[in-house]
């Protein structure tokens, strides 16, 4: 059948434009386009009373930050009867859904019915849930106080914590509750995750000595991480298995990280404690770059007087000011030369490695001239 020539033209021109717009849509989808930056999401590793709240208030009051402050605490009391190893993959699951902004997952292990955002574990550290949209009191440009901020901002809705989370370039969390790197893998592979991991380590002296003034605090976390050693130790012998518990886990953790391909052990950062605490300023300049955040003038004036104050930092999870230099200290003039020896056995492979010095002595134990941490150098580096 011939078609007439009008007919013909039109379906000329019409495969005409047809192949125009086929070939318009290859070109314009081989251009290189913008992408929207991708969040960076950053773990705080360590474990209690080795100055992760420090670390957690020096990226949390950062206003380019969302931070949470310990969120598998509410894993842990909702299974006290559990242990550590045992509860790796909620621990893990539950990080991976609050680095994506998905707060349902607490669902899981909050009574049902209305909430506030108050009910998260320590809720008020968080500059981020006292600022605007979650709580419209403080700037997000403004250092907050914890007591400020529980004060006037207990009242507002979980929902704003989802919605808090998602208007941030970083989210930060900070966690104590890991044991080994092999839970991580999941969450470092992850292609919707841009993780990074601080790893904080502290002398376990002086972990050791903060641990004797939280005892009732850290008293279900203990229970947890001695499992059924519990029932079996003498009241004064479990203080040294948790920390032998604590010590071996960040060994293997940072051996095993060594093992890691080149372009994951870029993913971590090791920060000592005291290495924190002598050069704030410094130390803390090297974590903001690590994850792509600028170390803004009046943050500079923050760090400076919250870690050069008169307090000596008693409480379990506030960080007043305080001169954190010789809060580090203090385990020397503290602690009985006797369980500080006794320590120095069951952590003496992690002090090795970490560049703490063992004494041999009260006497030296007590000289303040002598140094007892090494300047380590692949500290000063990305793993």
């Amino acid at each position: 059948m011939i078609l007439p020539k009008k007919l013909r033209l039109l379906l000329f021109l019409a495969s005409q434009i047809a192949v125009f717009a086929l070939l318009f849509h290859l070109y314009d989808s081989s251009l290189p386009r913008k992408e929207e930056p991708r969040p960076v999401h950053v773990l705080i590793l360590s474990s209690w009373r080795s100055g992760s709240s420090l670390v957690g208030q020096l990226f949390g009051q950062h206003p380019d930050v969302f931070y949470l402050m310990e969120p598998a605490w509410h894993v842990w009391m909702s299974f006290t009867q559990s242990t550590a190893w045992k509860l790796h993959m909620a621990v893990r699951d539950l990080l991976r859904s609050v680095f994506l902004c998905d707060m349902s997952v607490f669902d899981a292990y909050l009574n049902p019915g209305p909430r506030k955002q108050s009910i998260l574990f320590h809720w008020e550290h968080s500059r981020a849930l006292c600022s605007p949209p979650a709580c419209n009191i403080f700037p997000r440009n403004n250092i907050t106080y914890h007591a400020h901020c529980k004060l006037l901002c207990h009242q507002q809705p979980f929902k704003g914590v989802e919605e808090a989370c998602r208007s941030y370039s970083h989210v930060v969390l900070k966690e104590v509750r890991f044991f080994n790197l092999q839970t991580l893998y999941p969450l470092l592979m992850d292609p919707l995750l841009n993780l990074h991991v601080v790893q904080l380590v502290r002398d376990p002296r002086a972990v050791f000595r903060s641990r004797e003034h939280t005892t009732a605090e850290l008293m279900t976390d203990s229970r947890i991480v001695l499992g059924p050693l519990w029932e079996t130790l003498k009241e004064g012998d479990r203080p040294y298995h948790t920390m032998q518990i604590i010590c071996q886990s960040q060994l293997e953790i940072f051996k095993a990280i060594q093992f890691l391909p080149e372009a994951l052990r870029q993913r971590f950062l090791l920060v000592r404690y005291e290495d924190l605490v002598r050069r704030p300023l410094a130390q803390t300049s090297r974590m903001y770059q690590y994850v792509g955040l600028e170390f803004l003038p009046y943050l500079q004036q923050w760090v400076h007087n919250t870690t050069r104050g008169k307090g000596v930092g008693q409480h379990a999870f506030h960080t007043n000011a305080r001169n954190a230099l010789n809060v580090s200290q203090a385990w020397r003039w503290s602690l009985p030369y006797e369980k500080v020896s006794r320590l120095q056995e069951v952590c003496g492979d992690f002090m090795d490695l970490m560049g703490y010095f063992h004494v041999r002595s009260q006497k030296e134990q007590n000289d303040l001239s002598l140094d007892l941490l090494s300047s380590w150098r692949p500290l000063e580096q990305v793993l």
